[in-house]
C-alpha cells in the first residue's frame, strides 16, 4: 500500500486539523474533529464513528499496527517528528491523530435497551473539563444516556476528548434545549429528579428504580427554573462542611450511583 507522508508544518492538511482543533465553527461547518491518542481512537471505532484520515508518527506506532486497528479504506498518513509535535497536545498520544465525521446527537435518536432507564442530564455546563469529567462518570455507571441541554462547548472540543478519556464515544449522549428534552422525559414516562437547593428532600430517600433522570446544574448558578417546574422530585446531598455545594461530576456520581445500588437490590 502506497503511504502519503507530510514533512512540512505548513501543509494544508496540518492547517486544517489545527483550525479543527481550535475552532468550534469550523467543526460545524465540516462537521469533522480530531481525535488524539490510540485509546480513544479505538473507542471511536468501536462506536461507529467514521474515520477519514489518520495521520500517524512511525517511531511510536508501526504501518502493521494501523492496519490492525483501522478500516482498509481509512487514508492513512506518514507525518515527521516536527508534525507530530505540532499536531499533538501531549507527548503520549502513541503517534496518532485521526480526522473523523461527528454524529448529529439529536434527542430524537436515543435508543433505549430496556423499558427502565436511567439517564444524567446535565444543564449548560460550560468548562470542558467538567463535560468530560460527567462522561468519565456516566461511563462509570453504565447509564442509559447522558444528556447535555443548552450545552455551551460542543461535544468534540478537543478538551471534552481529552478530559473524558474517550467517554464521548462510549456513551449514548445527545443534546438539545431544556424544553426539548423535559418534553422528551415526559412523553417516555421518564421520573425528573433535580439536584437542588429549593424544595429539596435528601437524595438517598428517593425511589430511583423507576425510569430516572438525574439531572444537575452548573455549580454556580444550578438549574434553571424551567427545571425546578418540572420536577417529579427536586433532591438535594446533604453537606457536612462549611459549604453549600460541590463539583458537578461528584454531585453526579454520588446520585447515579445511588440510583444504580438501589436497582442492584430491587
Amino acid at each position: 500500500m502506497y503511504t502519503k507522508e507530510i514533512t512540512s508544518t505548513q501543509n494544508s492538511l496540518v492547517k486544517q486539523i489545527l483550525l479543527l482543533k481550535e475552532k468550534s465553527r469550523e467543526r460545524r461547518k465540516t462537521n469533522t474533529f480530531v481525535i488524539e491518542g490510540l485509546r480513544e481512537l479505538q473507542l471511536a471505532i468501536n462506536a461507529g464513528y467514521r474515520i477519514n484520515t489518520v495521520l500517524y508518527y512511525d517511531a511510536f506506532i508501526s504501518e502493521s499496527e494501523l492496519t490492525t486497528l483501522l478500516h482498509t479504506n481509512t487514508e492513512r498518513i506518514r507525518i515527521s517528528k516536527i508534525v507530530f509535535q505540532k499536531l499533538a497536545y501531549r507527548s503520549t498520544t502513541e503517534g496518532i491523530i485521526a480526522i473523523a465525521e461527528g454524529k448529529h446527537n439529536k434527542i430524537e435518536d436515543l435508543k433505549f435497551q430496556n423499558n427502565n432507564p436511567l439517564i444524567l442530564v446535565a444543564e449548560a455546563p460550560e468548562k470542558p473539563g467538567n463535560i468530560g469529567a460527567l462522561l468519565r462518570t456516566a461511563d462509570a455507571a453504565n447509564v442509559d444516556a447522558f444528556i447535555i441541554a443548552n450545552p455551551k462547548s460542543d461535544l468534540y472540543n478537543p478538551n471534552v476528548i481529552r478530559s473524558s478519556v474517550g467517554c464521548v464515544f462510549t456513551n449514548q449522549v445527545a443534546t438539545g434545549s431544556t424544553g426539548e428534552i423535559i418534553n422528551f422525559l415526559n412523553q417516555n414516562n421518564i421520573n425528573i429528579y433535580c439536584a437542588a437547593l429549593q424544595a429539596s428532600e435528601p437524595y438517598n430517600k428517593q425511589d430511583f428504580v423507576a425510569p430516572t433522570a438525574i439531572v444537575v446544574g452548573t455549580e454556580a448558578i444550578g438549574l434553571s427554573n424551567e427545571w425546578l417546574q418540572h420536577a417529579t422530585q427536586n433532591i438535594i446531598i446533604p453537606m457536612q462542611g462549611k459549604i453549600d455545594s460541590m463539583n458537578v461530576s461528584v454531585a453526579a456520581g454520588i446520585l447515579v450511583f445511588e440510583a444504580k445500588r438501589q436497582r442492584d437490590f430491587k
